[in-house]
């Protein structure tokens, strides 16, 4: 059964650059990025894990860990690894799995037979602490990702995790919010002490609850 968001995130144990992982407890209490290649050696996902070497320290603030997967071998990761440093600029500084016998990838489908049947698509799944799926993207083998997307959607996933609030179209973090329509207006008046613009009745917008001096989370 294919996965959905909401689901908990499959568990394994696996080979990687970085020594063996178990999956959960190597997420510990962070937010997880796990993004697939459809192979080594090839140069759209060169270019990704050269960005996402050194986009590491932004996913680091945000307490989330990246690691990567292509059903190639350990060996042919490590020499692999020489490449993207040599070309991207950047040494690989997380884990690369070695799935060569396709376990992970067909624990979370990572392979479309209709596309390949043979290497992983570029999937790319974001879990949260509790080890849910919060978000599933997954990209053609000739479309490179946009980290700054996942980044993205990272923010709002970790602001709506702790406020009653949502993110309209084109959000960036710092950007006024939507406050949930469960809200009612006066709980609104309580929990949003910026205040909150009425455009409609289903449509008021607060500035970014974390970016205000004083603010009340759902957790509260």
């Amino acid at each position: 059964m294919s996965l959905r968001l909401g689901d908990t995130a499959p568990d394994f144990t696996a080979q990687t650059t970085a020594g063996t992982v178990n999956f959960h407890e190597w997420l510990g209490d962070s937010w997880g990025v796990l993004f697939s290649h459809p192979a080594d050696f090839t140069p759209v996902c060169t270019t990704e894990l050269g960005c996402a070497a050194r986009m590491k320290p932004k996913f680091d603030e945000r307490n989330v860990k990246i690691i990567g997967l292509s059903v190639d071998p350990l060996d042919s990761h490590i020499e692999w690894a020489k490449d993207i440093e040599e070309t991207q600029g950047t040494a690989l500084n997380f884990p690369i799995i070695a799935d060569e016998d396709k376990t992970v990838s067909d624990l979370y489908d990572m392979i479309h037979p209709n596309a390949d049947d043979t290497f992983t698509v570029r999937s790319v799944f974001v879990v949260d602490p509790d080890k849910k799926i919060r978000l599933m993207i997954t990209y053609p083998a000739s479309t490179g990702r946009d980290f700054d997307e996942i980044l993205r959607v990272i923010d709002s996933l970790q602001l709506v995790s702790k406020y009653t609030v949502a993110t309209p179209v084109n959000w960036r973090d710092g950007d006024d919010v939507i406050i949930a329509p469960k809200v009612t207006d006066e709980e609104a008046d309580a929990k949003f002490p910026a205040g909150f613009r009425k455009i409609k009745p289903y449509l008021r917008l607060t500035p970014q609850p974390n970016k205000t001096d004083k603010t009340e989370s759902t957790s509260a």
